[in-house]
């Protein structure tokens, strides 16, 4: 079964029974998908390749973009403007109308960033991104953080520095707290951790620290770790982690999970006309799943 199931609240989410759906595989490193609700398509990164890929019902999926920056992460900002964390070029950019680039971030106080991973937007503009991959050899940084950018791109503030490996990040659907995944290391480092954190968020868009909480410990019997993150309109979160889709209700409680098979399965993203198609990529596929209540739009109408 592609469903398992250890509450029986999980029924209100998806079906037991409800299938998982490939539509497309042989990528090497899938990641960061995100739906065109204005276009009917969906995005996605493919990492080591340095390319990204669009999937629409009538063509599947083409080759959209080479090379990305080795993008990984990718949202939506406000005017629908594409977000992508490019890996390989240590910054993430948006890209304009007119398909030029504008650089959000790539530097803190004067310094290279490591490797932005994934990136959301708030509601006001500000832009918030994790940085992992430090302390490592010719990093300038000595540390993995979580960022955020003013919506005029004027100032990078970091608001969280002690992280192993900051990654998949989402708002509540009332932007009061942000959810950050702290995963583990390859192989896994003696203090490993495998879990998403909450902070409250401040009136000024910072995180109130004091309030730093593990909401759910992401260990288990299948492969994987905590990766990307997606929420739902009722404040259920979706984290790719050991075996597939954990979906953990708003007090923490693990629900279920949607099995891929997959070693790695890194990140989801809503999609369809009504926000109910969960998009789901692993290392090497794209998939997708039908559930019964919405996700959060990256911003409405889009």
């Amino acid at each position: 079964m592609p469903i398992e199931q250890l509450s029986s609240e999980l029924e209100r989410i998806v079906s037991p029974d409800q299938d998982v759906e490939e539509l497309g595989s042989g990528y090497d490193l899938a990641e960061g998908p995100v739906w065109y609700r204005d276009g009917g398509y969906l995005l996605f990164s493919e990492i080591d390749n340095n390319r990204r890929h669009r999937w629409t019902p009538q063509e599947g999926v083409t080759l959209f973009k080479e090379p990305t920056g080795n993008a990984n992460g990718l949202t939506r900002d406000l005017q629908g403007r594409l977000l992508a964390c490019e890996t390989s070029n240590r910054r993430v950019t948006r890209q304009e109308p007119d398909g030029s680039i504008t650089v959000v971030a790539s530097t803190y106080q004067g310094r290279r960033l490591n490797s932005p991973n994934d990136v959301v937007v708030k509601s006001d503009g500000s832009i918030y991104f994790t940085d992992p991959g430090a302390p490592a050899p010719g990093l300038d940084l000595d540390f993995s953080g979580v960022y955020r950018v003013s919506p005029d791109l004027g100032d990078i503030t970091l608001l969280v520095r002690n992280f192993i490996v900051p990654n998949g990040l989402a708002f509540s659907p009332d932007e009061s707290i942000l959810y950050v995944d702290d995963s583990f290391r390859f192989p896994p480092v003696e203090n490993r951790r495998g879990w998403i954190r909450a902070f409250d968020v401040t009136s000024n868009g910072m995180l109130a620290l004091a309030s730093d909480r593990v909401l759910c410990e992401m260990i288990g019997p299948h492969p994987g770790v905590p990766d990307g993150m997606k929420v739902d309109v009722e404040g259920n979160i979706y984290c790719t982690g050991p075996g597939g889709v954990w979906i953990v209700d708003p007090s923490g409680k693990h629900l279920g999970t949607i099995l891929t098979g997959a070693h790695q399965t890194t990140n989801c993203g809503w999609g369809g006309d009504d926000l109910k198609t969960l998009f789901i990529t692993t290392w090497d596929g794209l998939y997708r799943i039908q559930l019964k209540i919405p996700g959060l739009p990256v911003q409405k109408g889009l």
